[in-house]
């Protein structure tokens, strides 16, 4: 893990998410803290259902918690405004989505060139030079619909990258792809963490897990940092479990 200050990455305190409907209420969340810091790749596990995607969603600025905070290099992006939460979320932070986080109706390099411009400024690397650092400098002009799995993977990470981001959240980055591919991607997303970058991965993969320096169990919305064999998956990186919230 890197000697970096955690005020230099991704710190979540207390988080809570309530949700609604009729005379129902759901806990989501239920006190969740952690944290990531630049240099370290974390891993969060868990059960459909335990909270995993309102997670990453909180800590990327896209939903709110209902209490609790949220901060990315010592700066507060939860509880503002959403359009604030944009702001933050295009200059601090790259989002890699299981659904992958590309327009259908423009290029692969084009998608790059959007992500870039939320940003001002001049970008620190072209959107081509990001699409040849995944390798899919060769399928720049083709629509998402013209990629394979592992050519969307690699695509929607150039995006998530596009304005250098010290916060990297992955939701199941690898779940379609076969295991070469995977390999890769992972691979990918360890070597961003290996340039700094905050790296925390939402997945169901036991090579995920397997390459992060910690991992993190969600069950009914409370974490638990944990052995690898406690969250159902075999690996280097055996601990001692230990509550990380109540």
């Amino acid at each position: 893990m890197s000697a970096a200050s955690y005020d230099d990455g991704l710190t979540a305190r207390e988080l809570y998410r309530f949700f609604r409907a009729g005379e129902e209420e759901t806990l989501a969340l239920r006190g969740v803290s952690l944290r990531v810091a630049r240099g370290e790749t974390v891993a969060v596990v868990g059960p459909s259902g335990s909270g995993k995607s309102t997670l990453l969603s909180c800590l990327a600025g896209l939903d709110e918690p209902s209490g609790g905070d949220v901060h990315v290099d010592g700066v507060r992006i939860s509880h503002r405004p959403e359009t604030e939460r944009a702001r933050l979320r295009a200059r601090h932070i790259g989002v890699l989505l299981q659904t992958r986080n590309l327009l259908p109706h423009l290029s692969a390099r084009d998608n790059v060139r959007l992500a870039q411009g939320a940003v001002r400024g001049r970008p620190a690397a072209s959107a081509e030079a990001l699409l040849e650092q995944v390798g899919v400098w060769e399928r720049r002009h083709a629509l998402p619909r013209q990629l394979s799995g592992g050519e969307l993977a690699r695509a929607g990470l150039a995006v998530a990258l596009a304005n250098s981001p010290s916060v990297l959240l992955a939701d199941e980055p690898t779940g379609e792809l076969d295991g070469g591919t995977e390999q890769l991607v992972l691979q990918m997303l360890r070597d961003r963490a290996q340039d700094g970058c905050a790296v925390l991965i939402v997945t169901h993969s036991a090579e995920a897990v397997r390459i992060a320096d910690r991992v993190i169990a969600l069950d009914d919305g409370r974490a638990t940092e944990t052995a690898e064999a406690s969250a159902g998956m075999s690996g280097p990186n055996v601990r001692e479990i230990r509550h990380v919230s109540g």
